[in-house]
């Protein structure tokens, strides 16, 4: 015990998330108690209240650190492509390994995030997290103004209703990719990376720009 206090309190906190995250990724954040966590990281309850005041607080850090680790994913997916069409496929690319390598973060970026700061008891990670979403939604409506500019994407795409849509059908077919791998074997007889890229294209078929037909 005389080590642990000579850590730093960010130490600490990491600890007793990554245990947290573990119960939370096996049985759901609900049926998760305080005290279950306490003795995954190795604390007793009393030291572990000295680090979180509570389970909402452990939540928010590990919804912060989703948001973050999707803000690195599209940052790599869209460093160096040099077509629009190649810089979807690496935001695709890179959330197909954020659910496989992240399921929790995965998860967790998919539920709701508060978006009203009026509430002086808001926590200063649910407001970060606001903040990275909102880096990662001028991420990605910038790379679609590109697309649009460049004649590569429709022209009358609305920003953000299309950044919402595309987040929403993409980690669906992922989410669904992964929970029906043998279903889609058998009745499709696709693998699931067959499945995926199909999927991938036909969502950017969507809103390609639609080319003049030759013969």
């Amino acid at each position: 015990m005389g080590r642990r206090k000579k850590e730093p309190r960010s130490v600490h906190r990491a600890k007793i998330a990554a245990a947290a995250s573990e119960l939370f990724l096996k049985r759901g954040t609900a049926a998760v108690t305080m005290d279950e966590i306490a003795r995954a990281a190795g604390y007793s309850k009393a030291t572990l209240y000295v680090y979180f005041e509570n389970k909402e607080e452990i939540v928010c850090l590990l919804t912060l650190e989703s948001m973050k680790t999707l803000h690195g994913c599209i940052s790599a997916a869209l460093a160096g492509a040099e077509t629009v069409e190649a810089g979807y496929g690496g935001i695709c690319r890179e959330l197909v390994r954020y659910q496989r390598e992240h399921p929790l973060y995965f998860r967790m970026a998919l539920e709701r995030i508060d978006v009203s700061f009026e509430n002086c008891d808001v926590l200063p990670e649910e407001r970060e997290t606001w903040q990275v979403g909102e880096a990662v939604n001028a991420q990605l409506g910038n790379f679609l103004r590109a697309g649009m500019a460049q004649g590569a994407l429709r022209e009358d795409l609305e920003i953000i209703p299309t950044i919402l849509l595309f987040w929403g059908m993409i980690s669906g077919l992922i989410q669904l990719a992964a929970s029906k791998e043998p279903y889609i074997a058998q009745a499709a007889g696709l693998s699931q990376e067959q499945f995926l890229e199909r999927g991938f294209r036909m969502l950017y078929r969507s809103i390609a720009r639609k080319r003049e037909v030759t013969a």
